[in-house]
C-alpha cells in the first residue's frame, strides 16, 4: 500500500512539473546574464526563430564580438528589473521587458534604454520564451542593414624646448617633394632616374609609391616622394626643375640639432605590428607615431596626448559616442643647447660620450654620444643606402653611450678616497710605497699593481689623487676590506638601482663579490669587474662640489633634485681640494692645457680593457670635472680607444667657451 502510495505521489509531481507554464522573465534573466559575459554564441541559441533566420550562428557571433571588440567595449553592465509577477504574454504569445545597457568604450561611455520582445516558442515538446533580436540591443542607434564605424583624431604632439626655450623636438613646416604622374607619362624613366639622383631615393622606392591604388586612379594627384628641411634650398632648387616635379609644405616632427641631440630627443616612428596590442590600449589608433629612444620615448605619455575618438553608424550623421582629442603636453627640459652642441662637436665623431650637469641643482644640461644618426631622417626618409651603412658602423651610432656602463678607470679613485676618509682615514697620513709595482703577498703570484709613473715613496691622499696612484688606492680599498668598500660604493648608488630620469644600465661594483683580494685591490682604483655608465660617474662628483649631497639628476625644468648626503662636508672639502689640485698643479694629471681665467677641480681616468689571457686591450680615456668657482657645469667625458690626456682638452674647451 505505502509503495502505490509513493508511485502515486511521484506521477502526480511529474504530471505537476510538465504543467508549470514557462517563465518568460527566467528566460531574458538568462539572456541577460549571458549577454553581460558577452557569450555571443549563447546568446543566438535563444534568439527566436524568426531572428535566427535573419542571420546564421556564425555570422551572428563575428558580428558582435567584433563590434565590441572594436569599440573595446569593457564594464558592460545589461539590466532589466524584474516584475513581481510573470507577465501574461498577448495574443501573438509576445511579452516585452525593458533594459538599460552601459558600457565604457574608446570614445567614452556608452548608456541608453531599450526593451525586448520575447516570444512564446514551441521547441521539441516544450514551450519556452524566445528573444526577438534587433540590431539596436547593441546601440540604440544601430537599424538592420548598418554598420559600426569608427573614426579618430590624431593629437597634435607635444613639443620640447630646452631651458631657454630654444627647439628640440618640434612640429615644424619641411619641404614634401613629389611628382604627378600624368605629368611625367611623357618620359618616365628619364625623369625618375633624374629625380633618384637629386632625392637619394632608389627609382624601385619611387615606382613603389607610384603604384600604390589610389595613385593609379588619380594620375593628376600629387605624389610625395621625399621631404626635406627648408634649409636645403639647393636641394629644393634642383628638384624643381625637373619635369612633373612639385615642392609643397607639410608639418613633419623636426629635431633642429639634428646629429648633435640624436640620443637625447630620440625621434618617432610609425606603429608597428608588434605595437598594436600595447598601444591599442592605451588608445592609440594602428597609424599614430610613437616615440623611440630619448626624450621621446620617455615622455611620450605627456607628449602623445590622447586620440579623439567617434563611434558612428557608417554613411550616416548618427553618432554613438563620442570624445574630444587632447593635444600633447609641451615639455621645457633642463638641457642646454649650447652645451649639449659644444660637448658634441668636441667628440669631432669618435666614438665616445659626455654627460654635463649643474653640480648644485642636478639639472641634466647636456647628454651627447657620438658617432650620431640624425633624427630628422626618420620623418624625413634616409638617404638610400644611408641607414645600413650606419646600421653596420662598428661604433653603433644609433646606440646611447651616456647610459651604458664602462670601466671607470682612475675616475673612481676620488670615490674611494671619500670611503677611506668616511672610515677614518687621516688626508695627511703618509704612505710608503716604494717603485712602480706592487703585489700585496705571495697569493697573488706574478700579479702586481703598477703605477702610472715613478712618485715620492711618500704618498699622501691628495699626492695620490693628483698623481692618480693606482697602488695607493688598491691599498687603501684592502685595509677598507670589500664589506666596507662596497658598501661605501653602494652610498654612490654604484650596485644598486636607480631611478634616475633619463634610463640608465644599472652600474655594478663586481660579478660574484669583491672576496677576492686581487679584485678588491683592482677595483679601488677603478679597474676589476667595476662598471658604471657616464650619466651615473657624473652624478657621484656632485657630491664633491655640493658639500658631501650627492644630487639626483633631473630632466624637468622647475624640479628640484633630490639631495642625499654620501660624506660629510669636511670630508668632500678634503676631496674637493685634492681633485683640485689635480688640475690646477703643474704635477696633476690634468694640469694640461691650462686654461686662464677658470678654477677646475677634476679626475681623469683611463680604463684598459683587457680580455682573458691579454696583456693589453683597448683603452678609453676618461675626464670627470667641475667648475669651483661658479660651480654651475659639470663635465664626465668618456672617449674609446683614446687616453685621458686626449680628453682633457676637449673638456677644458667647453669649460673655456661657457665663461661669461
Amino acid at each position: 500500500m505505502k509503495l502505490k502510495m509513493f508511485l502515486l505521489m511521484g506521477v502526480l509531481i511529474i504530471l505537476a512539473s510538465c504543467s508549470t507554464p514557462p517563465s518568460a522573465i527566467d528566460a531574458f534573466d538568462t539572456y541577460v546574464k549571458k549577454w553581460n559575459e558577452q557569450e555571443f554564441s549563447s546568446l543566438y541559441t535563444q534568439l527566436s526563430p524568426a531572428a535566427q533566420e535573419s542571420i546564421t550562428k556564425e555570422d551572428f557571433v563575428e558580428r558582435y564580438e567584433s563590434i565590441y571588440s572594436d569599440v573595446k567595449v569593457e564594464d558592460l553592465k545589461v539590466t532589466f528589473k524584474k516584475p513581481e509577477e510573470e507577465p501574461e504574454a498577448n495574443e501573438e504569445g509576445e511579452v516585452t521587458f525593458p533594459f538599460s545597457v552601459s558600457m565604457q568604450t574608446l570614445a567614452g561611455e556608452v548608456a541608453f534604454e531599450n526593451e525586448a520582445t520575447l516570444v512564446l516558442t514551441e521547441d521539441e515538446e516544450t514551450e519556452t520564451y524566445k528573444v526577438n533580436w534587433n540590431p539596436s540591443f547593441i546601440f540604440k542607434e544601430l537599424e538592420e542593414g548598418e554598420e559600426v564605424a569608427i573614426s579618430s583624431a590624431v593629437p597634435t604632439r607635444g613639443e620640447i624646448t630646452d631651458r631657454n626655450g630654444l627647439e628640440l623636438a618640434v612640429n615644424g613646416t619641411v619641404k614634401q617633394i613629389g611628382v604627378v604622374p600624368e605629368k611625367i607619362e611623357s618620359d618616365k624613366e628619364a625623369i625618375l632616374s633624374q629625380l633618384s639622383e637629386v632625392l637619394k631615393v632608389s627609382v624601385e622606392a619611387i615606382e613603389k609609391e607610384l603604384s600604390q591604388g589610389w595613385v593609379q586612379s588619380n594620375p593628376a594627384q600629387f605624389v610625395p616622394i621625399k621631404s626635406v628641411m627648408e634649409k636645403e634650398a639647393d636641394l629644393i632648387a634642383e628638384a624643381i626643375t625637373i619635369t612633373g616635379v612639385q615642392v609643397n609644405n607639410t608639418t613633419k616632427r623636426i629635431y633642429p640639432l639634428g646629429e648633435s641631440a640624436a640620443h637625447l630627443t630620440g625621434y618617432i616612428r610609425n606603429l608597428l605590428k608588434e605595437d598594436l596590442e600595447e598601444y591599442a590600449e592605451k588608445g592609440y589608433s594602428s597609424y599614430e607615431k610613437i616615440g623611440v629612444a630619448g626624450l621621446e620615448e620617455i615622455y611620450e605619455d605627456k607628449l602623445h596626448g590622447k586620440t579623439g575618438w567617434t563611434i558612428l553608424i557608417k554613411g550616416t550623421e548618427k553618432v554613438i559616442a563620442s570624445t574630444p582629442k587632447v593635444d600633447g603636453e609641451n615639455i621645457q627640459v633642463t638641457i642646454d643647447s649650447t652645451v649639449q652642441e659644444k660637448l658634441y662637436n668636441e667628440l669631432s665623431g669618435k666614438a665616445g660620450t659626455a654627460v654635463a650637469l649643474h653640480p648644485t641643482t642636478g639639472e641634466t644640461l647636456a647628454l651627447a654620444s657620438s658617432p650620431a644618426y640624425d633624427p630628422n631622417d626618420f620623418t624625413l626618409g634616409f638617404d638610400e643606402g644611408e641607414y645600413d651603412a650606419l646600421a653596420a658602423n662598428k661604433d653603433q651610432p644609433f646606440s646611447a653611450k651616456f647610459n651604458k656602463t664602462y670601466s671607470p678607470g682612475s675616475t673612481i679613485k676620488p670615490l674611494t678616497a671619500a670611503i677611506a676618509l668616511k672610515d677614518g682615514l687621516d688626508p695627511n697620513e703618509v704612505e710608503e710605497i716604494d717603485g712602480l709595482k706592487w703585489g700585496a703577498d705571495s697569493s697573488w703570484g706574478s700579479y702586481k699593481v703598477t703605477r702610472v709613473k715613478p712618485a715620492d715613496p711618500q704618498v699622501t691622499l691628495e699626492e695620490a689623487l693628483m698623481h692618480s696612484d693606482n697602488i695607493y688606492f688598491a691599498r687603501k680599498a684592502l685595509d677598507l676590506g670589500a664589506e666596507k668598500f662596497q658598501q661605501g660604493l653602494e652610498s654612490f648608488l654604484i650596485g644598486k638601482e636607480t631611478d634616475f630620469p633619463f634610463p640608465t644600465a644599472d652600474s655594478s661594483v663586481s660579478n660574484n663579490g669583491l672576496e677576492n683580494d686581487i679584485l678588491l685591490a683592482d677595483s679601488g682604483y677603478g679597474q676589476g669587474e667595476l662598471l658604471i655608465s657616464p650619466y651615473h660617474l657624473a652624478i657621484t662628483y656632485t657630491t664633491f662640489a655640493n658639500d658631501g649631497k650627492m644630487v639626483k639628476p633631473t630632466l624637468i625644468m622647475d624640479q628640484g633634485g633630490e639631495a642625499v648626503e654620501v660624506v660629510s662636508s669636511e670630508i668632500a672639502s678634503v676631496v674637493d681640494g685634492a681633485l683640485s689640485e689635480v688640475v690646477s698643479n703643474p704635477e696633476g694629471t690634468a694640469y694640461e692645457p691650462k686654461v686662464e681665467g677658470i678654477s677646475i677641480a677634476g679626475k681623469t681616468g683611463t680604463a684598459e680593457l683587457k680580455g682573458a689571457g691579454e696583456e693589453t686591450g683597448q683603452e678609453n680615456g676618461l675626464f670627470v670635472a667641475y667648475n669651483t668657482d661658479r660651480k654651475d657645469l659639470l663635465i664626465a667625458m668618456m672617449v674609446e680607444n683614446a687616453s685621458s690626456h686626449d680628453v682633457i682638452g676637449k673638456v677644458k674647451s667647453v669649460f673655456a667657451q661657457m665663461q661669461p
